[in-house]
């Protein structure tokens, strides 16, 4: 059976309107999934709908409710709902351009692939994919589908396009928090060797071979540069490219504590209103 199309409509560029159709770029992986079981009985474990200090209701009796504040409600209905919905546009307006390393990896959510809709889009399809390739852009505009509003990005892929759904700067934590505690200490040089040889070697790994290899031996412990240098000799596989170790056992690095350094932050997507 033919994928159906996430989205159907034109890229619009200026003057220019591409028709495209836009599909998944990725699926759900296999999963194991459980039920709840009552062991003496055998019986599966279901849930009723109750309300506290009523009981059990009637699925009829069931309405979507905002809350206005602490237990206060604004009760909707399927019409109400559906009223106040953005509606769905055909098209996307690429209203930026910026180039690809500006949009920080934790702002990408979803990728899609963007293909013409028909064999007379295709001229202005390639035209947009070699444009943005030869200038090294990626387009920005918004996609209202659904009924919610996606901040999206339009990059060449090989022959075609891809659109990759974005976060909005609110979506997103702020790294410094979880990293301001990690030192500045400078790792040994030897061991900052050895550590870039594997890892060119395991770049260059023939298909079929097994990136990851047991090294054997016990974990290094987080001070224990020698069991470290140990262990990474023993990947590499001991002359295998790296810089030979300085003679004698390497001085042990203690790691300081100090206040992360700094780093301005990129400029984050921002939310527009609708």
């Amino acid at each position: 059976m033919a994928a159906r199309a996430y989205w159907q409509g034109q890229i619009k560029l200026a003057l220019v309107s591409i028709p495209v159709e836009v599909y998944p770029a990725t699926k759900s992986g296999a999963a194991i999934s459980f039920h709840q079981i009552h062991e003496p009985s055998g019986k599966r474990i279901r849930y009723e709908k109750v309300a506290p200090g009523v009981g059990p209701v009637d699925p009829d009796e069931i309405m979507k409710g905002y809350e206005v504040s602490k237990g206060n409600y604004v009760l909707l209905d399927d019409e109400e709902i559906e009223a106040v919905k953005i509606e769905s546009r055909k098209t996307l307006d690429l209203v930026q351009f910026v180039d690809a390393d500006e949009i920080d990896v934790l702002y990408y959510e979803k990728p899609y692939f963007v293909v013409p809709a028909d064999d007379l889009a295709e001229e202005a399809y390639a035209v947009l994919r070699d444009a943005l390739r030869q200038t090294r852009k990626v387009g920005l505009g918004q996609l209202s589908v659904r009924g919610r509003e996606q901040l999206v990005s339009i990059k060449p892929c090989g022959r075609g396009l891809v659109m990759e759904v974005l976060r909005y700067a609110d979506e997103v934590h702020k790294a410094q928090s979880y990293f301001r505690d990690i030192g500045d200490a400078k790792p040994e040089e030897d061991l900052l060797d050895l550590a870039t040889t594997l890892i060119e070697k395991k770049r260059k790994a023939k298909g079929g071979e097994r990136i990851l290899e047991d090294v054997g031996g016990e974990r290094p412990s987080g001070g224990n540069v020698i069991d470290l240098m140990a262990a990474l000799k023993k990947s590499v596989g001991e002359g295998g490219g790296a810089r030979a170790a300085k003679s004698g056992a390497p001085k042990a690095a203690t790691a300081r504590k100090s206040p992360a350094r700094k780093t301005p932050a990129k400029a984050a997507p921002k939310r527009k209103s609708a």
